[in-house]
């Protein structure tokens, strides 16, 4: 039997390799939504990515007979093990054909080097901060992934599970058809906030976001919203810049409503966006030559039958309070003026009840449970 070699990569070729393996492994699968390959090569670039700054962060690739079959990241995220009093290397990207011999290979490289680091768990898939793709999908394999989303074939939790993991954490996703009309619960209560609250639906510009500093103020609320949830650690200055860059001055502004109070500062956001899962398709992860075309092309002039609902953060002090039905009462009606017919949140925790309640006017349905798995380390 041929024998699995797992390399830390070295040379321009070797990530090249990582980045192609996916390639080999969903070339016929209709769901998978490639990555942008920038994406990853900055990932990967400690003068790109501001994480290394707080984070160790090494990829592997598992060759068979010289050929690549495999990949996976080992991230130690020295800031978030210090916020959860856990010393985890976390692991994300993994990919893999259908072995058990590679599998085990790419964790077991993953569990070496983060014992080297006095590491004593191993949990994944997880990104370096909240807002990287999370969680290995366990159900729904038919449905159509994201571009915000991990997607990966069925088998990969059978390996899983085989190796010794255990469940973590689940997330699941929300979907929703896009009703005619905002719900009267919503009106009602967006009315409510309005008038007795001072809260009020602000849209802004990238100018606002560039020079009024509103970009810093929503990673800032970003911060203080998401600070207890699972594995979440803050943002930095520049991280925080990075974000905005990749999402908030790209995506079409009418659908990131703001909620402000009378004193002008910001106490929620929902950011949102048409779909791209179609365009990244057809962009086979590269804007060059005409991937941007077909991204442009559904950003402005064609789009998609879906919206995603990247996330929503609230204020801690003004979570409960209604201020999640001026966002719906605000999108709904640009949901239906682009012609989105349904909607899909990002995932989100199966035991927040809160978060998942705020759904429930419009008949959600829940989709694409996602898992985090962990194992000690021996």
């Amino acid at each position: 039997m041929a024998k699995i070699d797992v390399v830390k990569i070295r040379c321009p070729k070797e990530q090249q390799d990582f980045i192609r393996v996916p390639y080999t492994i969903y070339r016929n699968c209709q769901q998978y939504v490639p990555d942008m390959e920038s994406d990853i090569c900055d990932l990967l670039n400690p003068r790109k990515n501001t994480a290394f700054e707080f984070s160790d962060i090494q990829p592997f690739v598992a060759y068979r007979d010289g050929v690549p079959v495999g990949r996976i990241v080992g991230i130690i995220n020295r800031k978030a093990n210090e916020r959860w009093q856990k010393r985890t290397v976390r692991f994300s990207l993994i990919e893999f054909v259908d072995d058990k011999e590679v599998s085990a290979a790419l964790l077991d490289a993953v569990a070496r080097w983060g014992q080297a680091f006095g590491m004593d768990k191993i949990e994944g898939p997880m990104g370096i901060t909240d807002f990287d793709k999370e969680g290995m999908l366990v159900e729904d394999f038919h449905l159509m992934g994201t571009m915000n989303t991990i997607y990966n074939p069925d088998y990969y939790p059978r390996h899983m599970e085989a190796l010794g993991f255990e469940k973590e954490v689940d997330w699941v996703q929300v979907r929703i058809v896009v009703p005619q009309e905002v719900p009267a619960r919503y009106s009602r209560t967006a009315q409510y906030v309005r008038e007795q609250m001072g809260l009020k639906v602000v849209k802004i510009t990238n100018r606002d976001i560039k020079q009024r500093g509103y970009g810093k103020k929503v990673f800032e609320l970003l911060n203080e919203a998401y600070a207890p949830i699972f594995g979440f650690s803050a943002l930095s200055e520049k991280q925080g810049n990075d974000f905005m860059k990749k999402y908030l001055r790209l995506i079409d502004k009418q659908m990131i409503p703001i909620v402000e109070n009378d004193k002008q500062e910001i106490v929620g956001v929902a950011i949102t966006m048409g779909c791209l899962s179609r365009a990244m398709q057809k962009a086979h992860g590269r804007l060059w030559p005409l991937g941007w075309w077909h991204l442009l092309r559904s950003m402005k002039w064609k789009r998609e039958e879906s919206a995603e609902m990247l996330l929503i953060a609230i204020r801690p002090d003004f979570q409960g309070m209604g201020v999640n039905a001026l966002f719906f009462d605000d999108l709904i009606p640009i949901y239906n003026k682009y012609g989105f017919r349904w909607a899909e949140t990002g995932p989100q925790l199966e035991d927040n009840v809160r978060e998942l309640s705020q759904w429930k006017p419009l008949n959600p349905e829940f989709v694409k449970r996602r898992r985090c798995y962990v194992r000690k380390l021996k």
